[in-house]
């Protein structure tokens, strides 16, 4: 071969070289702008001016709705709302300083359901999150050459979806959000990958946005459990760290008070199946239950039970009551949250030229009110509707009838959970219950009443990740969106920790007529007691370990 011959050959290599460089680039961003999980994302992660973190770092992608600093594009905190399109917190919130110390490197700001509201992350400023069609049960999505997804695409749940997608995208090892009702769990389950609710007060809300204070709940979403447990009780976890900042974060003495009768937090702990008891709440199983999933749950509960853990039935009467009382409570709080949204001390202006008396021309089109035009325009059609049940709900004429009942149904919920479960809830006191509320299918261990628990286990979702475009062309009214909390919910009122881990689900028949394969991917929940959180994840990982391996 000569000099010049071997030289053409190697421009022309060196040229297929790029091309097929930059294609895969162009697919990459091609994949982004469909999968829209991102709002704002950095070129090159943010290590805040260190050419590398002094732990081992791990990538984090952080929910748009907590706070970050900096002088990247992901200093912005944005919600998805039109009301914060350039926002930026003077200051970061504190789980997230606390993850930078851990060697966290923030990578993007992820979308959501504006201001958290929503359950399939399609009622956004940015657009709707999509996951792809190939999503390998929380293993990585592959897009495709042309990267057209047609009508394939499905919902990531909600209203942490953009941090699911980037989860199961592999471009965060770990992403953070946001637990009101189920909006890290359901997302989760659509994806297939882990999702994780602490105890309400174990994780600082401080920087969060907030939606409702009493619900609200720091989450993890990683591909793995043990990831989220390294965090959280690992050597110098979270569970022990008070923030001040934060009027709902556990004190010191609080925290030891509750970790002294638990396991897992002193010392390490080696979860075994064998002799656990796990509760099968007779309330879930509804009509409405996708039979695929009811399978799984089923056949989980049976690998369980060979592998020797104890399968118990139990009843939690309150719950078919909890989502109504969730959708009375959550809207009332955030009426009340979001009224600082105004125009003048947060968000965007409204202002089309002013009067000779200050108002502005928007102002007196919408009958003089000062701020009319800026909420007006400001909040998506799903934010109004939560402001609009809210606020009358706390109206004189409507609190007694709906906002206080719905309390008191809070309270009957979190009595049920603490009635099932073997440990005590540090919190409160223990409560007695009559023996004829529970019905008959419910067996009696003794005089005294049913066998406890040591968790439940649940579905996450009852229904498996829709299609996008039948969600976006609102062919699901509000009041379906809002059923697929049913599960999430009553552990979000109780404050109790949670955790969505992904089984494989059996398709579809490809040949029954009319309908299609769908996803293969949905979540089984576990609940534990309150600040159990520790032997919730030990057992959750033996259990994923134990659903995962081919039977």
């Amino acid at each position: 071969m000569s000099a010049r011959t071997g030289l053409l050959r190697g421009l022309c290599l060196h040229h297929v070289s790029c091309s097929a460089k930059q294609l895969q680039q162009q697919q990459q961003q091609q994949q982004r702008r469909l999968l829209n999980h991102f709002i704002s994302r950095d070129p090159k992660p943010a290590v805040n001016g260190q050419d590398a973190p002094s732990p081992p770092h791990f990538t984090l992608a952080v929910k748009d709705n907590i706070a970050t600093t900096g002088a990247t594009a992901s200093s912005t905190t944005t919600c998805a709302s039109p009301f914060l399109t350039s926002y930026r917190s003077p200051f970061e919130a504190t789980i997230v300083t606390q993850l930078r110390a851990r060697g966290a490197v923030v990578v993007g700001k992820t979308n959501l359901d504006e201001f958290g509201m929503g359950s399939h992350s399609v009622h956004s400023a940015s657009g709707p999150v999509a996951q792809g069609p190939d999503n390998d049960q929380g293993q990585g999505q592959q897009v495709r050459a042309s990267g057209d997804y047609g009508g394939e695409a499905r919902s990531a749940g909600g209203s942490s979806g953009g941090s699911a997608v980037a989860v199961a995208c592999g471009e965060a090892d770990v992403a953070l959000g946001t637990d009101t009702g189920g909006s890290v769990r359901l997302p989760a389950a659509y994806t297939g990958v882990v999702g994780f609710k602490p105890s309400y007060g174990m994780l600082s809300r401080h920087g969060v946005v907030p939606y409702a204070n009493s619900l609200d709940t720091v989450g993890f979403l990683a591909r793995s459990v043990g990831t989220i447990a390294d965090l959280l009780v690992g050597a110098g976890g979270l569970w022990a760290e008070h923030d001040p900042k934060d009027p709902t974060s556990l004190s010191p003495a609080a925290r030891a008070r509750c970790a002294s009768g638990r396991e897992g937090y002193r010392s390490s702990l080696t979860a075994v199946l064998k002799g656990v008891r796990f509760g099968i709440p007779l309330e879930y199983n509804i009509e409405e239950l996708d039979p695929r999933i009811r399978d799984v749950w089923s056949a989980s509960a049976e690998a369980l039970q060979q592998l020797g853990a104890r399968i118990v039935p139990v009843s939690l009467p309150s719950t078919r009551h909890a989502l109504a009382a969730y959708y009375v409570i959550a809207p009332a709080e955030a009426s009340s949250n979001l009224a600082k949204y105004d125009g003048i001390r947060y968000g965007t202006r409204e202002d089309h030229g002013g009067s000779a008396g200050g108002e502005s021309e928007s102002d007196v089109a919408d009958g003089g009110v000062l701020y009319a035009a800026s909420r007006g325009r400001g909040f998506g059609d799903e934010v109004k509707r939560r402001i609009l049940l809210g606020s009358y709900t706390l109206s004189s004429e409507a609190m007694d009838n709906y906002f206080i009942k719905a309390q008191a149904v809070r309270r009957l919920v979190r009595r049920d959970f603490d009635r099932v479960f073997a440990l005590a809830n540090p919190l409160h006191e223990p409560e007695a219950f009559d023996l004829s509320d529970l019905p008959d299918s419910v067996a009696m261990e003794n005089k005294f009443g049913p066998t406890e628990v040591d968790f439940l286990l649940c579905p996450t979702a009852p229904t498996l990740a829709p299609r996008l475009a039948d969600v976006t062309a609102q062919q699901q009214s509000p009041v379906d969106s809002y059923m697929n909390d049913v599960f999430t919910v009553p552990a979000s009122l109780a404050g109790l920790p949670t955790i969505s881990i992904p089984v494989q689900v059996a398709p579809e028949a490809a040949e029954s007529p009319g309908r299609e394969t769908g996803p293969g991917a949905a979540g089984l929940q576990l609940i534990g007691q309150f600040w159990d959180d520790a032997r919730l994840l030990a057992v959750a990982g033996a259990v994923a370990r134990a659903l995962s391996e081919p039977t």
